[in-house]
């Protein structure tokens, strides 16, 4: 009986925790979202269609991702499109987190291609033309009425942005000045209105050994900032213990809110077909992967597990890490939050 009590009583707290944390994100990188319903793909619920977005809201989600590419050719994310997307957001109540790729197209920490109208660029240039061009993103999205909530200057910069000027480890002081310089650029473009907070993201969500690195030299420059951002994806970035380990010590060490900011896992069989999985493969598999991952951020260190965004749940191919079977139906895992969010 003492054991139930004591359950009872946790849960209870965490609940009541969840409540208070009115800021707490329930999010998810929906960057390909218009581009599948405006090619008419149709995303349901119990097999009838509804507009994505609504079925997310349905179930609890607050927060949208979008990222956004200098000037791509191939992929739909750039600036008329992202804004499209987040007045849709807005309008249903959804916080807006804006992802900076400052590239044409992919930036991970495999690439971090230059956009092509800064090719040749000296490092000085690189600098004026990250804070012009920052500055100016914000203004168009302040002046549409959907000024992000929260900003990434830069997209798992874990080795770096802008190659090869601000390649990491090679180039630190180059890096730490062009992301002083998105973040300037942030402030400038937002007026007499208060500022995004800002992200910096990195891809070593089960890595305490690289993130303290990072983070530590990070902190040498006195840069400014408010969010850590982890990608987790457990065949990448380790196991369930290695991801609390990490956020745990990110957030007794730096003093700021975590965000699992990419996670995502697969309903059918993709990463595992080889070796063991830590969930199956399956769209029971993939809920209960999120909902392991949200009960470690919710209960990171002092309060600091601020959101976890799932990483493209609604595209209309490849989509073995989406929400949407191969029909457009919404699978189980769109239920995680609702425990927390109806009442």
């Amino acid at each position: 009986m003492k054991r139930l009590v004591t359950a009872v009583l946790f849960y209870i707290f965490i609940s009541i925790g969840f409540a208070r944390a009115q800021g707490y994100a329930i999010g998810a990188d929906l960057s390909f979202m218009k581009q599948a319903e405006d090619n008419g793909f149709v995303f349901k619920e119990d097999g009838k269609a509804k507009p994505c977005l609504q079925i997310f809201k349905e179930h609890g989600y607050n927060w949208i991702r979008l990222r956004l590419f200098n000037h791509p050719t191939q992929l739909p994310n750039n600036l008329n499109y992202t804004i499209a997307e987040a007045k849709e957001a807005k309008q249903l109540g959804f916080k807006f987190l804006l992802d900076f790729h400052y590239s044409d197209t992919w930036a991970d920490p495999e690439k971090q291609f230059m956009p092509k109208v800064w090719e040749g660029m000296t490092h000085a240039q690189l600098v004026q033309a990250v804070f012009d061009y920052t500055k100016k993103t914000i203004i168009a999205f302040r002046d549409s009425s959907v000024l992000p909530d929260m900003v990434q200057i830069g997209n798992e910069v874990t080795n770096g942005i802008l190659w090869p000027d601000g390649k990491l480890p090679e180039h630190w002081n180059n890096f730490a000045e062009l992301i002083q310089a998105g973040i300037n650029g942030v402030f400038a473009g937002c007026g007499n209105n208060p500022h995004p907070k800002i992200m910096i993201h990195i891809d070593r969500g089960g890595d305490k050994a690289a993130t303290k690195y990072f983070f530590d030299k990070l902190n040498s420059y006195g840069i400014q900032y408010d969010a850590i951002g982890e990608s987790y994806y457990p065949w990448w970035q380790g196991s369930l213990l290695d991801l609390r380990e990490c956020l745990d010590y990110a957030a007794k060490e730096y003093k700021k809110d975590i965000y699992v900011v990419e996670t995502a896992y697969n309903w059918k069989p993709a990463e595992y077909i080889n070796k063991e999985a830590p969930f199956p493969e399956t769209p029971e598999g993939q809920k209960e992967f999120l909902e392991e991952v949200n009960r470690i951020v919710m209960n990171v260190l002092d309060g600091r597990g601020a959101g976890v965004f799932w990483w493209e749940p609604a595209v209309s191919r490849r989509g073995s890490r989406s929400f949407f079977d191969d029909n457009g139906n919404v699978l189980p895992v769109i239920t995680v939050f609702d425990k927390f969010t109806r009442y």
